[in-house]
């Protein structure tokens, strides 16, 4: 009696599709969140007395700003790549400026428990104010609206990397100190050896709350400030043109960017910081 002998199953599926399949379930769900508000949204915009422009109207209304985002007819009217990259320029200036104070600071107050004591009352204070607060402060010291601008978003930014920064110092195990005494270590090789690496996660912490802040700050003070190339004014003008699907269409461009923003300040962190040092 002859025995019959199956041949082992060759898989056919390549590698991407097997990516693909690995990521799938990843990807379904926020799709179908999104369909479904989407659905909901149309149908809320064409009950009897909706104001609100539907999906689709948004789309009818700004299909110009949203396939070509780049024209440049001078002024402040550009296209929204133009008014996304000032208002990002912005933020990357005052942001940079923010964590080289903020981390400074941090360590400062994390290190010495005088400056803390003195310190740490009117910083908690001032992190209580909005934006929005800031505002007239800045237009009526700097006189001039780009730089007011750029204080708004650099004291927005400024608190969660400092105050993270000081309890990430302060939360240095006395171990690593006692350590430290024992190998004599000076005061260059305990910040770069000790202090550092140790804080490191709660800086990175305080780096991409902030990164969130600076770019609510920028959209606050553009709206506010007149005659300036960015989202926020941009949103402004729209508003007092009463054209609700620019806003609209505003709106996610900055949730898109500041999503991007956010992961990207995610992916520096896995960078730099070890994976079991992550807070």
């Amino acid at each position: 009696m002859t025995t019959l002998r199956t041949r082992p199953a060759r898989s056919l599926q390549n590698p991407w599709l097997s990516r693909i399949n690995k990521q799938f379930p990843d990807i379904v769900p926020p799709i179908i969140a999104t369909a479904i508000f989407l659905v909901i949204w149309q149908l809320f915009s064409l009950t009897p007395g909706a104001t609100l422009p539907g999906p689709v109207q948004v789309v009818r209304d700004t299909w110009i700003l949203i396939f070509w985002p780049f024209f440049d007819l001078g002024g402040t009217n550009k296209g929204l790549f133009w008014q996304i990259l000032a208002s990002l320029q912005r933020v990357a200036i005052s942001y940079v400026l923010a964590a080289i104070f903020g981390i400074g600071l941090g360590i400062l107050i994390g290190t010495s428990k005088v400056m803390s004591k003195a310190l740490d009352p009117l910083f908690q204070l001032l992190r209580t104010v909005p934006p929005l607060a800031w505002v007239p402060i800045s237009l009526a010291a700097l006189r001039q609206n780009e730089p007011a601008a750029l204080f708004v978003i650099f004291i927005t930014a400024i608190w969660p990397i400092l105050i993270n920064t000081a309890v990430g110092v302060k939360q240095i195990p006395q171990d690593y100190n006692n350590v430290a005494k024992v190998l004599q270590l000076t005061r260059k090789e305990y910040f770069f050896n000790i202090l550092i690496p140790a804080a490191l996660p709660y800086i990175f912490t305080g780096l991409r709350i902030a990164i969130g802040l600076a770019w609510l700050a920028i959209i606050a003070a553009e709206i506010v400030m007149s005659g300036i190339v960015g989202i926020g004014f941009f949103i402004w003008e729209a508003y007092q043109n009463n054209n609700v699907s620019e806003v609209i269409l505003a709106l996610v461009y900055i949730g898109v960017v500041g999503l991007l923003l956010d992961k990207i300040m995610a992916w520096i962190e896995t960078l730099i910081v070890p994976q079991g040092q992550k807070s």
